[in-house]
Formats: structure tokens, C-alpha cells, sequence
């Protein structure tokens, strides 16, 4: 293991001493863009952790969904859609066993907006709810959009007119606008909701005031936890905030600059046991 310590807090932890809860994002951390799978390693460290006592939570960007490929991994709850959308659930239980403990939709007025605003430019937009997602295209599928669930792992989702989308609750707009469109969609379109950019075709909008970082808060709140007996790893965009704002935020090896810089501890990458490295030497005894 060769991590690369930041220093922004000047971690001295001793193993299994202070983690209580551990975060960890889907894409690029839980799962290789090159697998599309978990690392045994991790599914190993995260199994003794829980062992252990230790809350484990998925925390990503994808809406319910959008959450696949984490066969073999145990875990407590799933945060999704960047926070919007937080629940007590493990890979064993039914939807009925689910435990809703925070969900902040996307206002309808918002969908309508950008439904009338699909109907005037042909914006491909994917609306997500916690049981169902559609993909929209008023002027047809651009490559770009399958590519993107491709390149996931992700089976595209089923297309429809723009209308259908409001005949449920929609926790996720995924718009495929380029960042030049952003002031326009945001300050005029989806005037509740904030956007976060992990890829530059696309961008996740989710309603305002919703961060990883806040659904740590919901979360920890619910169990009782203090937010320095928290650990986070993420390597995008979005989970810049979420490094920030946990105990340790830990950024993987594959993760962008400005990412490592949110970060107190540098990991290695995902297809080099990061996630399993942290966790064998700051989590578990020795």
C-alpha cells in the first residue's frame, strides 16, 4: 500500500479506535470502470468491518435504480442521488423491510419546466425516481447517451414522451447539456434543484440544499453518531464535498486532482485495492 497522506487534519488514528460509519461511493470506488465489478478486497474488508460493529453505507450519485453490480457486498443503507434519498437497506431485504429515514424530491415545477424546455430544444434528459427511471428524447437518441450507460455497466433505461415523468415522483434529473448551458438551466429551468458534473456530457440535478455531505448528516443523525467517527472514500466531483465534510475523506488513486485535494488520505486506486487498503489499516485491529 502506498497512500499519499494530505495532511488537511493531521490524521494520527489508531486502528478501529474512532470509525463508526464508513461511506463509499459506487463508480470509480466501489466499482472499476474497467470490471464493472467490486474488488474481492473490498468485499473482504467491508465483510470483517461490519464484523466489527462498523455501519457501512453506500453513497453515490445513482439513483435507486441505477444501483447494480454490488454482488457479494454487505452493507447497511444506500445513499443515492447525492443525498436526496437516504435508507436503511441491506442486499437481503425487500422493499418492504426499506427504511426511509430522509427524501427531498425534485419540485414538480421544476419537471415541468424542463419538460416544456425538452419540447423546445430536443434535450435528452433521463428522469429517475426511487422505482422507476425513463430516458426522454424529443429529437432522438444521441450517441453520447448510450455510450454513458455503456461505458456504466448500466442498462439504458426505457424511453418515453416527456410527459411520463410526471406521473411519478422524480428524485433525479440527468440532463445531457454541456456546462456552457448551465446558467440557463439551472437559474432558469430547474430553478430547485442544484447540478454536479462527474463527466462532461451529462449532469445530475437534484433538488437544492442536497449534498453527499448533508446525507451524511441525516444519516449519522439517525444512529447517533458523531461526524468525526465518520470515513468517506469517493473519487468525482461529487464527493468533494463529502471528503470535506467527513471525519477522514479518503480519495481514491484513480480520483482527479482537485478531488485528492478534498481529501485527507490518497488511497491507491480501485483496481488496487484503495478502498480495502484504508479500511485493513485504519479500520480493523491489527
Amino acid at each position: 500500500m502506498h497512500p499519499e497522506s494530505q495532511d488537511n487534519r493531521n490524521i494520527t488514528l489508531s486502528p478501529n479506535e474512532m470509525t463508526k460509519i464508513i461511506f463509499l461511493d459506487i463508480d470509480g470506488t466501489l466499482l472499476s470502470f474497467r470490471t464493472h465489478r467490486v474488488p474481492a478486497s473490498t468485499i473482504e474488508a467491508v465483510r470483517r468491518a461490519r464484523q466489527q460493529g462498523v455501519k457501512v453505507w453506500i453513497a453515490t450519485g445513482r439513483p435507486l435504480p441505477f444501483v447494480s453490480n454490488l454482488e457479494g457486498l454487505e452493507y447497511d443503507g444506500i445513499m443515492c442521488v447525492n443525498g436526496a434519498q437516504c435508507q436503511i437497506q441491506s442486499p437481503q431485504q425487500t422493499t418492504q423491510d426499506v427504511a426511509v429515514i430522509h427524501s427531498q424530491p425534485i419540485p414538480r415545477a421544476d419537471v415541468e419546466r424542463m419538460i416544456a424546455e425538452q419540447r423546445r430544444t430536443g434535450l435528452p434528459v433521463v428522469y429517475a425516481g426511487n422505482e422507476r427511471a425513463i430516458l426522454t428524447a424529443p429529437d432522438g437518441i444521441p450517441s453520447a447517451v448510450d455510450e454513458i450507460f455503456t461505458y456504466l455497466d448500466i442498462k439504458c433505461p426505457p424511453l418515453f414522451e416527456p410527459e411520463e415523468a410526471l406521473s411519478f415522483t422524480v428524485m433525479q434529473i440527468i440532463g445531457f447539456y454541456e456546462e456552457t448551458d448551465q446558467k440557463h438551466i439551472i437559474g432558469d429551468i430547474l430553478k430547485g434543484c442544484s447540478d454536479t458534473r462527474w463527466h462532461p456530457v451529462f449532469a445530475d440535478c437534484i433538488a437544492k440544499g442536497t449534498s453527499k455531505a448533508t446525507g451524511i448528516d441525516h444519516v449519522i443523525r439517525h444512529y447517533g453518531i458523531d461526524l468525526s467517527e465518520t470515513m468517506a472514500f469517493g473519487d468525482g466531483g461529487n464527493d468533494i464535498e463529502m471528503l470535506r465534510h467527513a471525519g477522514i475523506g479518503v480519495a481514491m488513486g484513480n480520483a482527479s486532482d482537485d478531488v485528492k485535494a478534498a481529501a485527507d488520505i490518497v488511497t491507491t486506486s480501485v483496481d488496487e485495492d484503495g478502498v480495502a487498503n484504508i479500511i485493513n489499516k485504519l479500520v480493523l485491529p491489527q
